[in-house]
């Protein structure tokens, strides 16, 4: 066994020999480096630039830059205020003045400032703050351009009673029983405290139909004046 070894050890150097003496050599004793000449691996492939990334970036031409979509002159008008506010449900709800029984909407009104005041005939408070709107109107005297409502939100109150009460106090103004949607859309719109008489709730809407909540509580006729005074100086 030993001298099997010994033989096969001695062919080996032989066929090394042999090979080193016709100057080749086999493909697996090529040095790593010569191989990697032989082909440019992918990699090597990946990192060279190509033709076109070689290339500087193409700046766009004004032309092509007008071929962009430009927003027109009417695109870029910002809606109004008034195109944005749609007017609410309450405003096209019919309503009948109790002194006169005629028959209106809030919508009849645009161009003119409408005071309106959520009120019952129970209500202590109701009573003092209409007896700041009559000294408002006194003050101010004659103008169409003002209207001044009273809606009675109490449901269990008629139209009869309505009258009498503003009748006797020389509130000469339009009182309108409250229908119940109306009524809700002005607690869901304003606060509930719109259906709570004795907090006194009052709004002023202006001559494009934008209503402004005023605060609660009793509000002097100067108070009222100068709530007021900006809208009916506006011009419509």
């Amino acid at each position: 066994m030993k001298k099997k070894n010994i033989v096969l050890n001695v062919m080996l150097l032989l066929a090394f020999v042999l090979a080193a003496c016709s100057g080749t050599a086999p493909d697996t004793m090529k040095k790593p480096e010569d191989a990697m000449m032989d082909k440019p691996t992918e990699e090597a492939m990946m990192d060279k630039p190509t033709e076109e990334a070689m290339m500087p970036h193409e700046t766009p031409t004004a032309d092509a830059m007008m071929m962009k979509e430009t927003p027109t002159p009417d695109a870029m008008v910002k809606p109004t205020e008034e195109a944005m506010m749609e007017a609410p449900a309450w405003f096209s709800a019919s309503l009948t003045d109790v002194h006169s029984g005629e028959a209106f909407t809030i919508n009849d009104l645009k161009g003119k400032v409408v005071l309106v005041e959520t009120m019952a005939v129970w209500c202590s408070n109701c009573f003092k703050q209409q007896t700041q709107v009559k000294a408002l109107h006194e003050s101010l005297g004659m103008r169409d351009d003002l209207v001044t409502i009273g809606f009675d939100i109490d449901p269990n109150e008629d139209a009869a009673q309505l009258k009498d009460f503003a009748t006797t106090n020389g509130f000469e103004w339009k009182y309108v029983i409250s229908p119940t949607d109306v009524s809700r859309d002005l607690s869901s719109l304003y606060g509930a405290q719109f259906l709570n008489p004795p907090s006194t709730p009052m709004l002023i809407i202006d001559r494009h139909g934008i209503a402004h909540p005023l605060p609660f509580g009793i509000k002097s006729a100067d108070d009222l004046m100068k709530a007021l005074q900006p809208y009916l100086d506006e011009a419509m």
